[in-house]
């Protein structure tokens, strides 16, 4: 359920984005401190039904149970569920079905091209044609470090004059990344991680490992299970690494089967924290060629039996 400014992990931000009078917002911070969870309730501010009482001429707070809010929390796990909202991320597959080498955000996802493959069920400009089914239709760009230059360009009409007084929303993790032109024209809340206390007292049966690798990102919370997971596979791998050749070759095999290449390197580097300065400088080493391995389809297996002969090396026991 879309939360109240009086749940939100950053409702002084909420508040902010709340009494803002323009149509561009940039979301800055980073991966998991809460950009999209704090986007997706400033686009139920928007629409609300049956929003909480305020001053003439500003938005009240979202109830967060209307047909509107709850259709913006379904719009997390069901693209589309919400009418006015629309979710601009970057292409993970190629044409072929293989994973993309590089997250982009092409300009047919703003506007239909002809050199550009249909990537996009709904295209920006598309969007944007229509009338807001309740109050204001919002675009909300998720990555917009990954906006290529054509589809930045594209965008900068819309953003300036939207139809219908649209509401745009970009994320990024790194405002050094985005085009100038949609830095210039947006107003920019930083978003910063939360503190741990905040996050216990919101997950009270919290492990330490978990508040610890969180280090103040609500977002990292939201997946405990399979970040717990990837946290007893490096434990795993790296009590191997001290035994036979065979017996870490074999756990690398069973992180291969389990390998999530967002979790378990966050996992992995959490573990080696209490290792010397140069043996976590060649672990790392050793890790970015691994990613670097995948990215570009080498042989798993093999990848991963170079990661673990490279990772004995670093610990000494090559």
């Amino acid at each position: 359920m879309t939360a109240p400014a009086a749940l939100s992990f950053h409702p002084d931000l909420l508040e902010q984005a709340r009494r803002y009078p323009g149509h561009a917002l940039l979301l800055s911070g980073p991966a998991r401190v809460g950009k999209r969870a704090l986007a997706l309730d400033i686009a139920a501010l928007q629409n609300c039904l049956h929003p909480g009482p305020t001053a003439p001429g500003l938005l009240g707070e979202a109830c967060g149970v209307c047909a509107s809010c709850r259709a913006v929390t379904l719009s997390e796990s069901q693209p589309g569920a919400h009418p006015d909202l629309l979710v601009v991320s970057p292409r993970t597959t190629t044409s072929t079905g293989k994973a993309a080498r590089r997250r982009i955000i092409p300009v047919g996802a703003i506007v239909q091209a002809r050199d550009e493959g249909r990537d996009y069920e709904q295209h920006v400009y598309q969007f944007l044609e229509l009338r807001p089914t309740y109050r204001r239709r919002v675009v909300l760009v998720d990555g917009a470090e990954h906006l290529n230059e054509q589809a930045a360009n594209a965008l900068l009409k819309l953003v300036e004059e939207p139809p219908h007084n649209a509401l745009f929303l970009f994320l990024t993790e790194d405002v050094g990344l985005v085009i100038p032109t949609i830095v210039s024209r947006s107003a920019r809340l930083t978003v910063q991680p939360v503190s741990d206390r905040t996050l216990q007292l919101r997950n009270a049966a919290l492990p330490p490992d978990l508040l610890d690798l969180a280090a103040g990102r609500p977002g990292v919370l939201a997946e405990a299970e399979t970040v717990a997971g990837a946290l007893a596979d490096a434990r795993s791998l790296t009590g191997a690494l001290r035994g036979s050749l065979m017996g870490a070759l074999e756990a690398a095999e069973s992180l291969e089967k389990r390998f999530d290449t967002e979790w378990h390197p966050q996992a992995l580097r959490y573990v080696w924290r209490p290792e010397g300065a140069a043996v976590r400088a060649a672990a790392d080493t050793a890790l970015e060629r691994l990613l670097s391995a995948l990215e570009v389809y080498a042989s798993p297996s093999l990848s991963f039996q170079v990661f673990v002969l490279d990772l004995r090396a670093a610990f000494g026991e090559g």
